[in-house]
Parts: C-alpha cells; structure tokens; sequence
C-alpha cells in the first residue's frame, strides 16, 4: 500500500527513491525544492484523456514516468505545500496504473513543514530518463455509479464524502457521510493526525475498519488524500469513485441537500 513516510525516513531514503514535487514550477524554482527532488506540476497528471474520470492515458503516464527518471520498480516520494493532497493524487494516479503500492511513498507534511528544519536548494537535478511501461493492475479499488448507488443501501459499507461542508449542503449523493479531508490533517504539523485521533475523527462519522469505505468527492482530487490515509490506517477495503460528483452529475443521477447530521 502507499505509505505515509517522516522527514527522517526521506532525508535517510532519498538516494534511493525519485522525489516528486507537485507544486508549480515557479514555486519549484523561486522558492527552492528538497534536495533530488523533480518538479511535476499537477496540471501535468490531469489530462482527462484516459479511461476514467480525470487519470491520464497510459501512453501519458509512461511518458512522464520516463521523463523524470522513474523505473517500473522504484520508490517514489511525493510532496506538494497543500498538506499533500496534490502528492497523493500523484500517487494514487501512479497505484491505479500499476505502479507497485508498496514502492509509493507520501511525505508527512509538505514544503511548508520540511524547510522549517532541513535543508532545501534552488538547484534541478540531471535526471537519466527511463523506459518506464505501464502494467495494469489485476485489481482496481475504482467503481462506477451503479457500485457507488449499492453502497449507500448498504450496512456492511459507507459512502463518503470528502469535501467541505457548504459543498455537502449544497447536494451531496444521497446516503453518503460528511468527512472534509482536512479532518485527518494536523494544521500546526501540515502532515497526518496521529493515528489514535484519526481514527477518532473517522469512527465519529462511522468510517471504521470493518466497513467497506466508498470515497468520492468532485473530480477525485480529495480523495486521493483520503484513500492513501486510510490505507495507511490500515483500512483494508476502500473503493475509489473516480468518477465523482462530476460523472454522477453529468449522468443525471439523484442529489440531496442539506447538512451532516
């Protein structure tokens, strides 16, 4: 599964994994970068142009890879300055293509959090591109609508929604709960709760191990910040709506209104 790594782990690690920065490139360059660290803005992953929702084509995706020097088998560390949401998108994007789970790696906290105490540079590294191939996974967590309309009918699963609360209010499918992302955040830290107040946060909303959790939020930013935490929880049965509000609204689906009970 896609781990979520210390400083320490990366600062120790860093030799050995290709360093992903998501942020855009004038932040890359302007306000420096971690050490080893490549610049892949987000607008780069969201073509919009592959199978599903806003994940990019295979041929795409092979050819980023191979651009910054990512082999078939080698770790991966994503970070971006936005508590991670955007690095997890990467990652995630990286795990629904193949790439092996357990070689993707999420920095706990962001460049906000790292530059407070280690070193960073304004310097590119020369990267030796790759031959990086695309190898679709046996299994997938993505469902469609259908998938997603069953959960919500049913008591061994929970359907969740990932964005802020006005969004929620303001329609949301029907039978889903309310868990903002951010929730699992710690503001002072940037990086993930501690893992007995996560799990605290998500049980209060009936997220709980022994559920199978449906994630969706607008166009699946979001929850790819919540999918990693969870599995990272150690939450075994998590399906991904990549989809989101943005397929199940331009398919007409039913909405409801109104705030969290």
């Amino acid at each position: 599964m896609t781990d979520i790594v210390s400083a320490d782990w990366v600062a120790d690690h860093r030799e050995d994994c290709r360093i992903v920065d998501v942020r855009d490139a004038w932040e890359y360059d302007a306000l420096g970068h971690l050490p080893g660290a490549v610049n892949v803005p987000f607008d780069r992953f969201r073509t919009g142009e592959g199978e599903a929702g806003m994940l990019p084509s295979e041929d795409d995706w092979a050819s980023l890879l191979s651009e910054i020097g990512v082999t078939g088998d080698g770790d991966v560390v994503a970070y971006d300055d936005h508590h991670g949401v955007f690095a997890a998108r990467f990652l995630v994007t990286a795990e629904l293509l193949g790439h092996d789970p357990e070689k993707l790696h999420l920095l706990d906290g962001d460049f906000s959090s790292w530059q407070l105490e280690r070193e960073t540079t304004s310097d590119a590294p020369e990267v030796a591109a790759t031959e990086y191939v695309v190898s679709p996974p046996e299994s997938s967590p993505l469902v469609g609508p259908d998938e997603v309309a069953a959960a919500a009918d049913d008591p061994e699963a929970v359907l969740v929604d990932t964005r802020e609360d006005e969004e929620y209010a303001e329609g949301h499918i029907p039978g889903a709960v309310l868990l903002d992302w951010r929730e699992l955040v710690d503001d002072e830290t940037r990086g993930l709760l501690a893992r007995e107040d996560a799990l605290a946060v998500l049980e209060s909303v009936g997220i709980v191990p022994e559920k199978r959790v449906v994630l969706y939020c607008n166009t699946a930013r979001r929850i790819s910040h919540t999918y990693v935490v969870l599995r990272h929880l150690g939450f075994e049965d998590v399906d991904f709506y990549e989809g989101s509000l943005t397929e199940w609204e331009a398919e007409d689906r039913p909405l409801e209104t109104g705030t969290a009970e």
